[in-house]
């Protein structure tokens, strides 16, 4: 049986946490532009993320 904390394990972990964290952001940013339309406009990478999450759904 391998050991879960050899190194490859731990950078597999690490990777997946990333990528994770990585969905929730998006998630949670498009969430918030949906429901403030006030923010669109404000913060151009904001709008760049939201119109690319939207794109590639």
């Amino acid at each position: 049986m391998e050991d879960p904390t050899t190194p490859d394990r731990e950078l597999d972990r690490i990777r997946e946490q990333r990528v994770q964290l990585k969905l929730r952001h998006a998630q949670a940013l498009t969430t918030l532009m949906v429901e403030r339309d006030d923010l669109r406009g404000v913060h151009a990478l904001a709008d760049y993320f939201d119109d690319a999450v939207r794109w590639s759904a």
